[in-house]
């Protein structure tokens, strides 16, 4: 009995330090088994991220986990949708609308001056050349009368031609028409011409008169003209049509009786232009008008405008000449309106209403359209979110905004502003 029993508790420590040995060789095993498989990691909250190593996700930041090997990898499609970056897509439950696709009358307004009538300006210029001994202008838009005397001009040329006038009416009567002609043609009157023959005195000073009455300015200086400033602001009604688009702040170079440039003693060449005579008699509006208003204007178009100081002196006119003009590094469109009476004053501020007719595009609030820069964003309907799409825009009323882009079967998210991650979209591809 004794024999059996120390049997038995043999035979069960053996079975026991057996079994301790199989337990400590299964992991290695296992171990082996994985080492030579290979580990895989997965993010926990993207799983189509998967590495063969530790580390970080590129999507949230978030450590990767060890994925089971025997399991396949399934990606739920309704998270992949949700985490897009809202440069790519946004999900949102805010009100969509649809663009409004009709015709339109806006009533634009745009700034303007009162300038002279290029179309009665005369030009003075020497017809010698010399140097300016007496100059009696001091001041632009000096007032002069026809016949004035503007200016002297000492010239060698001049006293050489009465020489030769000299010597022939000593020695030969044939060619003296052709030595007076000269002389008048190089600027003096038949009256200094007859005295020079009675007396034999050389004029060695040549006068320069005005050629008409106004005002005169230097050629070197700029007539008062429109510079174009755009500016949105709020307008007003105009008989049915809704409120006005758009107002050009025109910032005129008004006439300064400035002081001219010519001095005495200054040297000027034969031909050359040196004043400029305004006539006050008739006067014009010029009105700027930007790039997309422009475009829709049309000689002889009817616009109503007043001194910006007295908005109740409507008058109505008519565009006479519409041309390009480019001024300080701005392109825009110069408008002229030929006035009938003389009760406005050179440089004096105007205003006008122009109306103008829409009949393309479609028509969104403005705060559906999210600006950033020059390019104009609207959120589209897709699904249960909103795509960002830039457009095209044109004009802009109180309220709505025009887009050119062809948006008539979108859904377009209320407000734009709303949707717009800044971050995500200042660093999103072009």
């Amino acid at each position: 009995m004794r024999n059996s029993y120390i049997v038995k508790i043999l035979f069960g420590a053996a079975i026991a330090l057996i079994g301790l040995a199989a337990c400590k060789s299964k992991p290695d095993k296992e171990a082996h088994a994985d080492h030579k498989v290979g580990h895989l990691y997965t993010c926990p909250m993207h799983p189509q991220i998967i590495r063969d190593k530790p580390g970080k996700c590129p999507i949230c930041g978030m450590d990767l986990v060890l994925k089971d090997a025997n399991k396949e990898l399934v990606i739920d499609s309704s998270i992949a949708r949700l985490t897009k970056p809202v440069n790519t897509q946004v999900i949102a439950t805010i009100p969509a609308i649809s663009p409004e696709s009709n015709t339109r009358i806006y009533s634009s307004e745009v700034s303007g001056v009162i300038t002279y009538d290029t179309r009665n300006q005369t030009s003075i210029s020497s017809r010698v050349g010399g140097r300016i001994e007496r100059l009696l202008i001091k001041y632009n838009y000096q007032p002069v009368r026809v016949g004035q005397l503007i200016m002297e001009i000492y010239s060698p040329d001049l006293a050489a031609a009465q020489r030769e006038l000299l010597y022939v009416a000593r020695n030969t009567d044939n060619m003296l028409p052709q030595a007076k002609q000269r002389l008048q043609l190089l600027g003096m009157q038949p009256a200094q011409i007859n005295q020079v023959l009675k007396t034999g005195n050389i004029l060695y000073r040549i006068p320069v008169y005005s050629n008409s009455s106004g005002y005169i300015l230097e050629k070197s200086a700029t007539a008062a003209s429109p510079i174009i400033s755009p500016a949105p602001v709020e307008g007003v009604a105009m008989g049915g049509m809704e409120e006005n688009v758009q107002v050009v702040g025109a910032v005129p170079a008004t006439p300064v009786a400035s002081p001219v440039l010519l001095r005495e003693g200054q040297y000027v060449n034969a031909g050359q232009s040196l004043f400029t005579i305004y006539q006050a008699k008739d006067l014009i509006a010029e009105f700027a008008f930007p790039p997309q208003l422009a475009a829709r204007i049309k000689n002889g178009q009817k616009l109503l405008f007043y001194p910006i100081i007295n908005n109740k002196a409507l008058q109505p006119g008519n565009i006479g000449l519409i041309e390009p003009a480019f001024r300080n590094g701005e392109n825009f469109t110069l408008a002229r309106v030929y006035l009938d009476n003389n009760n406005y004053q050179v440089g004096q501020l105007l205003r006008a209403i122009v109306p103008i007719v829409y009949t393309e595009g479609w028509w969104l609030p403005k705060k559906a359209v999210w600006r950033s820069g020059n390019k104009s964003v609207v959120f589209k309907k897709e699904n249960d979110g909103y795509v960002p799409v830039a457009v095209q825009t044109g004009v802009e009323t109180k309220d709505m905004i025009q887009v050119i882009t062809d948006i008539g079967d979108w859904k377009v998210a209320t407000n734009a502003a709303y949707l717009v991650d800044s971050e995500s979209f200042i660093k999103a591809k072009k």
